[in-house]
């Protein structure tokens, strides 16, 4: 793979590190801004709202800006907002610090992706998506636990002065490895343009199959540590080394994604889901044996990063030839999709069902998800429709 295929992964792994190291030091940046810890949880749901809206809009507005002139402006960005973070006075502004953090990393996975399919071949396309994603699996394994463990020892604002001092290498690497001309296009499409792709069935489908996978992902997983505790009777001391097992499973996953989404795309999305849908039912039955149930948490990770890899591959090469709105409707869906699986997995809850049923509105999702990913498939082969080419000056 290119060396700007590595700069591309360290500012994602910076920008994922960001976003979730907050809820490892979230207890003492309550106490330090002198608000209570709920208040405190808008520092992450401010963030997701940031990246869902703001990414989206800010991608749009700055689709004329060259594209590695943009990841550093970005990358600066991220630097700013460490430090102002690490210095924040107050909650409020430390709020706004983090919305305008997370607009920025809204556009950066958005623009990092098109790039980063942009500098390889064709048919090395799914690996590219798959190492820029694989910043943000790696930031919830290395990131986040160092993040964590550095606020719990020199305090919380160390922890930021620590994502400061990555950012400065994240834009290091950047301005040293990223090609003058990565990403540009001959003529960048116009708004309009952006607007129309979204309406080709397989963009469309695309959004749907990937919201499935998020009801899959984290309906359960939201409520994950509950579930270990409470279910499978685990002891909570081992509840953080099975959440890294997943980890290491969702990172696994991305890259074999990659290789599947570089060889038989849409036959692998519908056998991922079909086989998550298993692994759905085997979290059901197994759920009250631990190591089962450990086994099981860590492919139910591997699979759903291994989905989410050719689903984002597909919208990328549909949507070459206007690939800013739909490429960063992908981390906003992301999010969207997180918060939206909380929201319903609280219904759940809080309507009778306990923590053991949560799986099983992920079967049914994987089930429906298999099934516009069909039909989508071979209303493509029976039309003969292609992906547009777009040629990437780099």
């Amino acid at each position: 793979m290119p060396l700007p295929l590595i700069a591309l992964f360290i500012a994602a792994f910076a920008f994922g590190t960001t976003e979730f190291v907050i809820a490892g030091v979230l207890p003492q940046v309550a106490a330090g801004l002198d608000v209570s810890v709920p208040t405190a949880g808008y520092l992450v749901s401010g963030y997701a709202l940031g990246i869902a809206i703001g990414g989206p809009l800010m991608t749009v507005a700055t689709a004329r800006i060259a594209r590695k002139s943009l990841l550093i402006w970005l990358a600066v960005i991220f630097i700013a907002g460490q430090l102002a973070c690490a210095m924040a006075l107050g909650f409020a502004s430390m709020l706004l610090i983090r919305v305008l953090v997370a607009v920025a990393h809204g556009v950066y996975f958005g623009v990092a992706m098109v790039v980063a399919t942009g500098l390889v071949r064709e048919d090395q396309r799914g690996m590219a998506v798959a190492l820029v994603l694989a910043g943000l699996t790696v930031s919830n394994i290395v990131g986040v636990p160092a993040g964590s463990a550095i606020g719990n020892v020199f305090g919380w604002r160390a922890t930021f002065w620590a994502m400061f001092l990555l950012g400065i290498v994240s834009l290091a690497a950047m301005v040293a490895l990223l090609p003058r001309t990565a990403g540009a296009l001959a003529r960048p499409a116009g708004l309009m343009k952006e607007v129309r792709v979204l309406g080709r069935q397989q963009v469309w489908t695309s959004l749907i199959i990937m919201l499935m996978l998020m009801m899959c992902q984290f309906v359960p997983f939201t409520y994950i540590a509950p579930t270990l505790r409470e279910v499978t009777g685990l002891d909570p001391a081992y509840i953080p080394l099975v959440l890294l097992l997943n980890g290491v499973g969702a990172t696994a996953g991305v890259f074999i994604g990659g290789r599947l989404a570089d060889w038989k795309l849409m036959p692998s999305i519908i056998v991922l889901m079909l086989v998550q849908a298993c692994i759905l039912v085997a979290m059901y039955s197994f759920s009250a044996y631990p190591l089962p149930m450990v086994v099981i948490v860590t492919i139910w990770g591997a699979v759903n990063f291994a989905i989410g890899t050719p689903i984002q591959t597909r919208i990328l090469a549909w949507t070459a030839d206007a690939p800013n709105l739909a490429s960063s409707l992908i981390p906003a869906g992301f999010n969207v999709g997180i918060a939206l699986a909380a929201f319903i997995g609280a219904m759940m809850l809080t309507g009778g069902f306990g923590y053991r049923a949560l799986p099983v509105l992920g079967i049914f999702t994987m089930l429906v998800g298999a099934f516009v990913a069909l039909c989508s498939y071979l209303a493509e082969q029976r039309k003969g429709m292609k992906p547009p080419i777009v040629a990437a000056a780099i």
